[in-house]
């Protein structure tokens, strides 16, 4: 994998010398971590340091109407155990400007599910989306999507998505995905309607919606989601995963931000258990806080000192209480 990674980098470095054409960006975010409660009783005052992302993106014209990116992330492993920081391949797709208001994708993409929440969230650095944190979906797909606006003016938009439903990896099954975010964005307001179908596995298929209201200024930044994923399952029990949240973020000084967020839990989820950095219980509702203030030392470094509280319904659970001092750096 070494290999691979500096036969990449390598590769990147003779395409900018000879063709001049391409642009290389990154970043990375981690944390130093202490963990002053937890419903696992072994993880109580675990601590250390570790990269939670670091991202490597080349991107390049092909052209007047195509481009193409390829991105790779590494990551320290999120169970508590030592392990290197292990790359592998995040995007990498064609993308064709076929229109001056639509664009098609074809390759390892980002999903719809996703677009604008991580964009009024805003501290991918210090926490995941919560259909993402809930997994209620992969940021990932890979196939194929269509891109635009429904108006020139580019207040109505779309996203469609087609693929394998396996988040970066090959087919392993042959059911797919399909996915559809429609959005209203009239300034300062964003609206959101996004719905999802998909075959798990055999006998197995969910379906997923979520609305989403947001509104953005310079300095101020808030949003509220309700989202729900209903499983369906030939041979066993169907079952439903929903949440809700509501977040927010402002400039309160010229380099000074503030930034919360509270996600509920309705159901148990059986899928969080081993959740990387923040592994939750999968037995009880719960009720997720977020808050913390982001020091902007320059435009491309950013300290973000946070504190994440889980507090679960069932009697017998201890509240996981994560204190991190995270660190966020763009190129």
């Amino acid at each position: 994998m070494r290999k691979i990674c500096l036969l990449t980098v390598l590769f990147l470095g003779i395409s900018l010398q000879t063709y001049g054409q391409g642009r290389i960006s990154g970043l990375a975010f981690g944390d130093f971590y202490y963990i002053a409660s937890h419903h696992n009783q072994a993880l109580r005052d675990q601590n250390g340091f570790w990269f939670r992302r670091i991202y490597f993106t080349y991107d390049r014209d092909l052209g007047e109407q195509f481009t193409t990116r390829l991105r790779l992330e590494m990551n320290h492993p999120g169970n508590f155990t030592a392990g290197d920081a292990i790359p592998f391949v995040k995007d990498a797709y064609l993308q064709w400007d076929f229109h001056a208001q639509h664009r098609f994708y074809l390759g390892i993409l980002p999903a719809p599910m996703f677009d604008l929440i991580e964009a009024l969230w805003g501290y991918r650095s210090v926490e995941k989306t919560p259909g993402d944190l809930f997994r209620l979906g992969s940021p990932r797909e890979v196939g194929l999507s269509f891109q635009g606006s429904l108006l020139e003016t580019g207040v109505v938009r779309y996203h469609v998505a087609f693929g394998n439903n396996e988040a970066t990896r090959s087919e392993g099954y042959r059911g797919k995905k399909l996915a559809l975010a429609l959005q209203l964005l009239p300034q300062p307001w964003a609206v959101e309607v996004y719905g999802d179908y998909g075959r798990l596995r055999e006998g197995e298929q969910a379906t997923t919606w979520h609305g989403l209201l947001g509104y953005r200024t310079p300095s101020l930044r808030l949003g509220a989601i309700y989202e729900a994923q209903e499983v369906t399952i030939e041979r066993g029990r169907d079952y439903t995963l929903r949440y809700f949240s509501v977040f927010g973020s402002g400039q309160v000084a010229p380099r000074l931000y503030v930034f919360g967020r509270i996600d509920r839990m309705l159901e148990p989820n059986p899928r969080v258990g081993n959740n990387p950095y923040l592994p939750l219980a999968t037995t009880s509702k719960a009720t997720l806080w977020i808050g913390g203030v982001d020091i902007a030392m320059t435009p491309q470094v950013r300290f973000q000192p946070n504190v994440e509280l889980v507090r679960y319904d069932e009697e017998g659970l201890d509240s996981d209480v994560f204190l991190r001092w995270t660190f966020f750096v763009t190129f």
